[in-house]
């Protein structure tokens, strides 16, 4: 607290721009903040701290009902000169408790005081004691010269008792102070409202697929991320469970009427938008029906749908669908996507990955951990394996001199041409390592990768008997590589 003779400074104070206000380029721009920041009804509003009632003055010209409250009698004797036949009553009484007896009021108001009282929590608690239910605090502080209250900390206090607070940067506006500033200076506006659970949207995703391929529309007319790809979404209403939502939307968006049985979960995903509130999406993947296919049943919201390969996702996505296609991709199934303020709503190739996998709670012993190849060439083996693994949802995970690392959930595969390595070509044939198998989500997208391997260091094994060279009911593929590893490659 400050020790500040407010009575010998009384009859100075006004010669400050901001506070006497007699510059009418200054006065015009507190008017315009004032009314912005106060109710457009007629409202009953305290100046707390109004030192010779220049704001005070504003708000009663503005139609509002004022009562002042200064612990200066000189500030308060200027103040009732200044503010003479506007109505307002002028008191003098402490600021952190105000002489108004069990009045209520709808606005307080008080500039440049919260840092002079010794106590803000005790006034602040006060205040709010004062104020009509949905009531407002109007509170402009600031920093000068090292001293003050910074915005940070005077919201964390007003936390206690509202929710519902608005912070307005002042110091950019040099109108309001007849000069340039540099310090902080800042309005709050908190409403009077009890502090509420937190609540959160929860939005649906749908994860279409063909094959390899997966359907996003782009959107357009929202005033969201327009112009950008993103996934069939929308969100559940209440009393609406998560299924339905996804076939409501579904229904809606690209004409398709699903079964609850054709939904599968592939992804739950919190995320935040820059500047925006969380939101907990539900990602669910569906397949093609051939004979149910998608249209653009919203023209006013989406501008075009489009197939595009899940391995090769295109950049001008909107940035937490494109982290949630890549980490279902990758197969993770639990992610936080948490963008910063200034981060931009499109996927940004060279950005800050804001995607954060959370681990699934499961016993570790017995899982897989990682398998590692010791290759006789490692940029032969880069290209293959890189190209192969990608195309199996596992992502670029370590990578050094002599080595090279993929990784799909908590296990990942290395290729490695270690010094150690002794001999050449692989031989499967010899003990040792015969093939590696993986699955593969479904026929078409087997047969995709069997048409593109040879172009990729693969070759098919077993041609002859292909797709069924490991019996009659296994639908799978055998292919070998350059350096002689063998894969197999099984559909459902």
């Amino acid at each position: 607290m400050t020790t500040i003779d407010w009575d010998a400074a009384a009859d100075s104070f006004d010669e400050e721009p901001d506070h006497g206000l007699h510059d009418p380029v200054v006065r015009s721009a507190w008017a315009r903040r004032m009314e912005s920041w106060l109710p457009t009804a007629r409202s009953a509003v305290l100046d707390l701290g109004c030192g010779t009632g220049s704001l005070s003055l504003l708000v009663a010209g503005q139609g509002h009902r004022v009562t002042a409250v200064d612990r200066s009698p000189r500030m308060a004797e200027h103040a009732r000169a200044k503010l003479a036949g506007t109505g307002t009553e002028v008191l003098v009484g402490d600021a952190a408790r105000p002489p108004v007896g069990g009045q209520r009021f709808d606005v307080i108001l008080a500039r440049h005081t919260v840092w002079l009282l010794p106590d803000p929590a005790a006034a602040l608690r006060h205040w709010f004691s004062l104020l009509r239910p949905g009531g407002r605090l109007l509170l402009i502080e600031g920093v000068w010269n090292g001293t003050g209250l910074s915005a940070a900390r005077l919201t964390g206090l007003l936390h206690e008792h509202t929710e519902r607070v608005h912070h307005e940067p002042l110091s950019g506006d040099s109108l309001l102070w007849g000069k340039e500033v540099d310090d902080e200076r800042y309005a709050l506006v908190a409403r009077a409202e009890p502090p509420r659970r937190h609540r959160e949207v929860v939005d649906v995703h749908l994860v279409l697929r063909r094959g390899s391929d997966v359907l996003l529309a782009r959107r357009a007319g929202t005033g969201y991320a327009d112009g950008l790809l993103h996934a069939p979404s929308g969100h559940a209403e209440d009393g609406e469970d998560v299924r339905a939502a996804m076939i409501r939307e579904t229904a809606e968006e690209i004409g398709v009427e699903l079964d609850p049985d054709e939904l599968r979960v592939a992804l739950v995903m919190q995320h935040r938008g820059p500047g925006g509130n969380p939101r907990t999406g539900w990602f669910f993947e569906v397949d093609l029906d051939p004979a149910r296919p998608p249209r653009n049943a919203e023209p006013d919201k989406c501008s075009e749908l489009g197939w595009y390969p899940l391995h090769a996702l295109p950049d001008d996505m909107v940035a937490y669908c494109r982290a949630a296609l890549d980490a279902y991709r990758a197969g993770q199934r639990f992610l936080v996507h948490w963008h910063e303020d200034t981060d931009a709503v499109a996927y940004e190739p060279r950005g800050i990955r804001r995607a954060v996998p959370l681990p699934v709670a499961a016993a570790p012993t017995g899982r897989l951990h990682h398998l590692e190849l010791w290759v006789p060439d490692l940029a032969e083996a880069d290209a293959e394996w890189g190209w192969l693994l990608g195309r199996l949802g596992h992502l670029p995970y370590q990578r050094w001199s002599h080595g090279r690392s993929w990784r799909r959930g908590d296990s990942y595969v290395v290729v490695e041409r270690s010094p150690d390595g002794a001999g050449g070509r692989h031989d499967r044939l010899r003990p040792g390592l015969n093939h590696l198998a993986f699955h593969v989500r479904d026929r078409d997208t087997l047969d995709t990768l069997v048409a593109d391997a040879p172009g990729h260091g693969w070759r098919l094994l077993f041609p002859d008997r292909h797709p069924y060279a490991g019996g009659s009911g296994h639908y799978a593929a055998y292919l070998e590589n350059t350096a002689g590893y063998e894969v197999e490659l099984v559909a459902p």
